[in-house]
């Protein structure tokens, strides 16, 4: 990473897998709507171990570890160069030391600040309003989430690396950060995009960037109608007149893998095209993925569209 020693005041956001993939879509809307370039491979191999193998068409293809990438998007403005860090998964093990090693290098860049993006589920109805929940590391960054009228998330844990990270941060002396979209408790096992366009709606004016959010409101619209309804079909069939609560540990289970028609095939193809050709369009075809359920299929495939600078340098909206 001899290159980044020319970052201007950086911030980091790192995501991880997790509830109605509500970070991974948040970081992943960032890469393509300011066509960031990947910027090196997070080495870790070692607190990972092979969870499964894939079968494709019958064959079976080489374990693969879990990979762990950061992207960089420089700012035209010179405000703040941003770094994306994506992780395919969280270690089992080792979760501090991994944070630890994360913000060493962070600081030899001279991140300034770091954010992460999780989950809140609550009992909340899926046309409701996603609401922002926020935790900071130090007082003044905790009077920026008031201002931002985020909901101050008084007492309590966040869970997974979303939280490890900062709390390494405030050891590391590097302030922080976590935003958590809300979501709805019965459908944490699906994707929720709306909770990822409310943290990226409190995300932009902070790092004072505008971005074009149409596509992911536009996805967020589509699920609230398809969720909504769906909980309606469950209210209907199990008698129920409210969602369950926050504790309730009934959830929709995640969707059956699919099994990808010649036609969906072709048109994730002709998506990837597009998406080569103009950075931009990566989350159209993130969405495709989605909607398909086949999104960690094609996951490696798709981050690897970041791995050159786009044409035409970075793109923001003023």
């Amino acid at each position: 990473m001899a290159e980044v020693h020319k970052l201007v005041h950086p911030w980091l956001v790192a995501v991880w897998p997790g509830m109605g993939q509500v970070a991974v879509n948040a970081g992943v809307y960032l890469l393509s709507k300011l066509r960031m370039s990947l910027l090196a491979e997070f080495e870790v191999a070692n607190l990972y171990d092979v969870e499964h193998v894939e079968v494709r068409q019958g064959l079976i293809q080489p374990g693969r570890k879990p990979r762990s990438r950061l992207f960089l998007w420089r700012d035209p403005q010179q405000r703040h160069d941003l770094l994306v860090f994506i992780g395919e998964a969280q270690p089992p093990l080792g979760k501090y030391a991994f944070c630890q090693q994360l913000l060493a290098q962070a600081k030899q860049v001279g991140v300034e600040r770091v954010f992460t993006f999780a989950a809140m589920a609550t009992s909340m109805r899926p046309e409701d309003r996603s609401r922002v929940f926020g935790a900071a590391t130090e007082p003044p960054l905790l009077e920026e989430l008031k201002r931002l009228e985020l909901v101050i998330l008084e007492n309590g844990h966040i869970s997974g690396l979303n939280g490890i990270l900062l709390g390494a941060a405030v050891e590391a002396g590097i302030p922080g950060v976590c935003l958590l979209g809300e979501m709805p408790q019965i459908f944490v096992q699906l994707p929720f995009p709306k909770a990822s366009l409310a943290i990226l709606e409190a995300f932009t004016p902070m790092l004072g960037v505008s971005i074009d959010l149409e596509e992911l409101s536009e996805q967020a619209r589509d699920s609230e109608e398809q969720l909504r309804e769906l909980l309606e079909r469950m209210e209907q069939a199990y008698g129920l007149s409210e969602p369950e609560e926050e504790s309730s540990s009934f959830t929709v289970p995640p969707p059956e893998e699919n099994r990808l028609s010649p036609a969906d095939r072709h048109r994730i193809e002709r998506l990837f095209q597009q998406a080569i050709q103009d950075r931009s369009k990566a989350f159209e075809l993130k969405r495709e993925l989605d909607r398909l359920g086949v999104f960690k299929e094609y996951e490696d495939r798709f981050l690897d569209l970041f791995k050159k600078p786009a044409e035409g340098g970075p793109s923001q909206e003023a």
